[in-house]
């Protein structure tokens, strides 16, 4: 039986997130305006009107080439992109074809095992009006709304070689994207707003082959576990086809969430490529080595060499480091947190440090995907109160699970630890004098626990512990009143009267 691989390409569109529009000097922020209100004679298309290029955009698109490992050209221009459609209002698209303004880069995937994605390139176009299908009642035909706020925003395209292979692979290229663009501060990098789309070439090929098979393009695709489906689903249903004897067609389909399959657009087999020629009213751009210098010497720290660092410097795991440097507001938050903890040395910021992962990839990642919370910085705690709660629990101050009360607590007021420790009696019952009376207590009160343990379970120790922290409220140090339980009972397995 034959196998196969997919050989999938993606292009993606990333809208910048700069005050006024590509080619006009109206706003660029349309997302919550009412339709049609952020209008201006260039993007509406009116006769007679000039376009004129967007500094920061073009600045914005160079510091994601230089991000992506792109070269950036030294001279590029703009291109009529030529199609009928509606949201066209001029006819065609200022974009960019043959002259783009980065090329050649390259995006290495996280994993146990190195994946790099070769870019093609990243060139500068304008985005398109919005429509508004809406069906037609009792059988009558439909009709489409356009809202031209959008017209004119500054998109960057980026479009990969055909170096992914999977659906997997497909998202962890997308995360990495977005986390690199949301970095660099020039885009939100959101699908579900529509600031961050997402398109896939795929094709299926017997595997060992070289010769790529016919490619169909998937559209539609708001979300990242949306692109997933669509991928994994279009690639079983080239597959299928062929060992049905189909022929595969080269069309364009769209991802119906509904239904969880791709459905035909359009085919491409006869289609013309787009007519591109030079933009006339816009003069080929001249990028200097001491511009993209100028650029690149703003670069942040990438989340690939943060990383890195995290696993060097506070010797965490790839898992850990990889987490928290997904996004730029919750590394930031990590690093905040060390430096407010005041480790004496490199060996107690290294434990501060696996503290802090532990906490910020745990509990705080839980509340905040609980109350759709995406900024750490964000939140009621401040990484000083953090870093305050981490101390005292490695001080053994207070327990795990008293700490995890704290830490809601803190969540929900944005109280100091120490305060809610103080005014609740949280502190941790670490002497061995107040716990004595309770762990004879707890041992007299379960014979059937205690006769469980001399019978060889081990585990019945479990339940006991679990009786001591029920009548300290969980305020006693678990290992202390481990030990005390496990002298006491194999004295008495012994035959020794309790001390």
């Amino acid at each position: 039986m034959t196998e196969y691989e997919a050989v999938i390409g993606l292009e993606t569109h990333v809208q910048l997130n700069t005050k006024s529009k590509m080619f006009s000097v109206s706003s660029a922020e349309y997302q919550s305006t009412e339709p049609n209100t952020i209008v201006d004679p260039v993007s509406l298309a009116l006769p007679g009107t000039l376009p004129v290029v967007n500094r920061t955009a073009v600045e914005s698109a160079i510091m994601i080439g230089l991000a992506l490992g792109c070269s950036i050209a030294d001279v590029t221009k703009f291109d009529r992109k030529q199609y009928n459609y509606p949201d066209l209002l001029k006819g065609y698209q200022i974009s960019q074809y043959d002259e783009p303004i980065c090329f050649d880069g390259r995006v290495e995937l996280p994993g146990e095992t190195e994946t790099a994605v070769r870019i093609n390139r990243v060139h500068m176009e304008e985005d398109v009006a919005k429509l508004v299908h809406v069906e037609g009642l009792n059988g009558q035909p439909g009709y489409a709304l356009m809202d031209v706020n959008r017209a004119g925003v500054p998109l960057m395209e980026i479009v990969t070689e055909p170096d992914l292979r999977t659906a997997d692979d497909v998202v962890a290229y997308i995360e990495t994207l977005q986390s690199i663009i949301r970095y660099l501060g020039v885009g939100t990098a959101n699908m579900e707003e529509g600031s961050f789309r997402c398109d896939a070439n795929i094709s299926v090929r017997p595997r060992g082959s070289e010769e790529l098979g016919t490619k169909v393009e998937v559209k539609n695709m708001n979300r990242i576990s949306a692109v997933a489906r669509a991928v994994s689903y279009e690639i079983d249903r080239q597959i299928a086809a062929i060992e049905d004897g189909e022929r595969i067609v080269q069309e364009t389909r769209g991802w119906n969430d509904g239904s969880d399959r791709t459905v035909v657009q359009r085919s491409k087999e006869e289609a013309n490529d787009y007519r591109y020629f030079p933009e006339p009213d816009i003069p080929p751009l001249v990028i200097s080595r001491e511009w993209v210098d100028e650029i690149k010497q703003k670069l942040p720290e990438l989340p690939a060499e943060r990383k890195l660092r995290f696993m060097e410097e506070f010797a965490l795991s790839e898992y850990d480091a990889r987490l928290l440097t997904g996004a730029r507001s919750t590394a930031e938050y990590f690093e905040d947190v060390v430096t407010a903890g005041n480790a004496s040395g490199p060996d107690e910021r290294k434990v501060l440090a696996k503290e802090a992962a532990n906490w910020l990839n745990g509990e705080m990642a839980r509340l905040m995907n609980a109350e759709s919370i995406e900024d750490v910085s964000t939140t009621r705690i401040q990484p000083a109160q953090l870093a305050s709660l981490i101390g005292r629990s490695l001080k053994r101050e207070v327990n795990s699970s008293t700490a995890k009360q704290v830490f809601e607590e803190m969540w929900n007021s944005g109280a100091d630890p120490d305060e809610i420790i103080e005014d609740r009696g949280l502190g941790m019952v670490s002497d061995t004098s107040s716990l004595e009376p309770v762990v004879e207590q707890v041992i007299a009160g379960n014979p059937a626990a205690v006769e469980d343990y001399m019978g060889g379970k081990e585990t019945a120790v479990r339940f006991l512990m679990g009786q001591v922290m029920k009548e300290t409220k969980g305020q006693a140090d678990p290992p202390l009143v481990m030990q005390m339980l496990g002298e006491k009972l194999a004295a008495m397995k012994a035959g020794a009267p309790s001390q």
